[in-house]
């Protein structure tokens, strides 16, 4: 790029690399909406070229269920963009599997310990057991690991070495064996509920004393550690006796390990906001005195034929149960990357209602945009340049650009598949010979290609779900299919239809032969 058009644009845009005539688009610099200011601010990361992002995991006590889809292709989508803008990006996803007690506060049992009470097991069998059930099931999604995958229990000495701290600095107490942050005196030199939007007179207000809080010397403080009564399986030893840490510690502490006590990005689904979240900044202020992330991103939950998910409502799905239609409001089985699709028709901070009408709509557009990338990479620009449609020429270029606009405007998967859709119709229009390839120059032929491929498969992490060993079998039967049309056999070429039918492939008839897709 030379030196007059460096100097003609700002430096916070960011330069498409999709341009004409050698001059580059103006795509504004990536945006990121911070859930603590209530807006989309520009992405600055601490250090060039490189990304810390900690988003919570599970609490592994039963089968990953929709709502653990979402912030796993959120983050996931996330994780790939900052890593295809040339980021050296360290995701961090812990697991949860001790301290998260039923009343996701400071009292009650803690929820693997009461599933290991009912099933008769040991509570590091039930981690275990849903630990490799949730990667099971996650990973069909397409869910790229992360970087790195911590565990609760992994990580008590680093925990108790926090609460020390946090103690030593006047910010907590402890009373009978448990350790409790100390608001009052907290909230004299930080901020508390900024992130959540919650006044700590409102919560005071509307907070009675239950029993079990009594040791607390303000019903808000909450637990830094509990002393673990002799019926608690889960315990260690620690300076104020046996015990096992607060919920809220372990994603302070791990952080911290894995990312330094300041990093770039923390995520999670946006009911873990507060009390979660909002625990996490007055830890990481009390022990280190600053908060642990520039940016919070907070991804909206999935409902379900207009209601909130729940065991009680009946409409409790597992992600097992939607891969294999096994629930009574499913009218049938959906694929895994039908789910990913689905998810990502809607901005990640939009609200996202699941139903089989919605989903049967996600997957006729998963495998429309599938046929468009497989009839793309078989596509080849011919050695001689043809007559330029400027039409096709400019909505190629736009679209590539929204393409990229899309994403840097917080993520917004919604717009960029909307492009995508675009794309996809010039697309079947030079593979349906309606057009010849070289109505497009050379290189926004090139950049179509590249751009398409990158954004459906390496950042919204699309890919085929056809096995291996269909593909030969499909391609037997085309042959069969051509030579019983050759030899006018009707019967045949119906009943090669129907095969392929029950396969979800459709046959079709092309100016230049014949060709197979997915059923959209």
């Amino acid at each position: 790029m030379n030196a007059t058009i460096n100097t003609f644009f700002s430096e916070s845009t960011y330069f498409c690399p999709f341009h004409r005539n050698g001059f580059p688009a103006m795509i504004p610099p990536l945006k990121i909406y911070n859930t603590k200011t209530r807006k989309k601010e520009v992405f600055q990361q601490i250090e060039e070229g490189k990304v810390g992002m900690y988003v919570c995991g599970p609490t592994v006590y039963g089968d990953a269920h929709l709502g653990h889809a979402r912030p796993a292709i959120t983050f996931d989508v996330l994780y790939r963009y900052l890593t295809h803008l040339g980021n050296d990006v360290t995701y961090v996803r812990n697991i949860t599997d001790v301290g998260h007690l039923t009343g996701d506060a400071d009292e009650g049992e803690d929820k693997i310990q009461k599933k290991a009470r009912e099933e008769g097991w040991a509570p590091i069998k039930v981690a275990e057991y849903y630990t490799g059930r949730y990667h099971r099931d996650i990973y069909c999604l397409n869910v790229l690991p992360p970087t790195v995958e911590p565990r609760a229990t992994g990580h008590i000495p680093e925990q108790i070495a926090m609460v020390e701290k946090i103690i030593e600095r006047g910010y907590a107490y402890e009373v009978n064996g448990s350790v409790y942050l100390d608001l009052d005196k907290y909230s004299k030199d930080f901020p508390y509920g900024e992130l959540s939007g919650r006044k700590t007179e409102d919560l005071q207000a509307n907070t009675r004393a239950l029993d079990g809080q009594s040791d607390k010397k303000n019903p808000l403080d909450f637990a830094l550690w509990k002393f673990a009564e002799p019926n608690h399986l889960m315990r260690w030893p620690s300076p104020w006796g046996e015990g096992y840490p607060g919920w809220h510690l372990e994603c302070s502490a791990m952080s911290a390990k894995y990312l330094g006590t300041r990093f770039d990005i923390h995520g999670g689904g946006l009911d873990l906001m507060f009390p979660h979240h909002e625990c996490e900044i007055a830890q990481s202020n009390a022990c280190n005195g600053e908060e642990p992330a520039n940016y919070w991103v907070h991804n909206n939950m999935i409902t379900i034929n207009g209601q909130k998910m729940g065991k009680s409502l009946g409409n409790f799905i597992t992600l097992e149960e939607i891969y294999t239609g096994n629930h009574t409001l499913l009218q049938k089985a959906y694929s895994p990357m039908t789910i990913r699709f689905f998810i990502l028709q809607a901005q990640y901070r939009g609200t996202l209602d699941f139903s089989n009408e919605a989903l049967q709509a996600a997957g006729k557009g998963f495998n429309k945009m599938m046929n468009a990338l497989r009839a793309l990479n078989g596509m080849e620009y011919p050695a001689e340049a043809g007559e330029l449609n400027e039409k096709y020429e400019k909505s190629v270029i736009s679209n590539i650009q929204g393409c990229q606009r899309a994403m840097n405007d917080d993520f917004n998967t919604a717009v960029v598949i909307s492009h995508l859709f675009n794309l996809t119709k010039i697309i079947n229009i030079l593979h349906n010979r309606n057009a010849p390839i070289n109505a497009l120059s050379k290189e926004t032929f090139e950049s179509l290609k590249s751009t398409f491929n990158a954004f459906v498969s390496d950042i919204l992490g699309l890919k085929s779900e056809m096995s291996d060993d269909l593909l030969p079998e499909i391609e037997k039967c085309l042959a069969e299919y051509k030579v019983a049309k050759e030899e006018k056999d009707y019967d045949k070429v119906d009943e090669i239809r129907a095969i392929l039918k029950e396969k979800s492939i459709v046959v079709r008839d092309m100016k230049f032969g014949i060709d197979w897709a997915y059923e959209e």
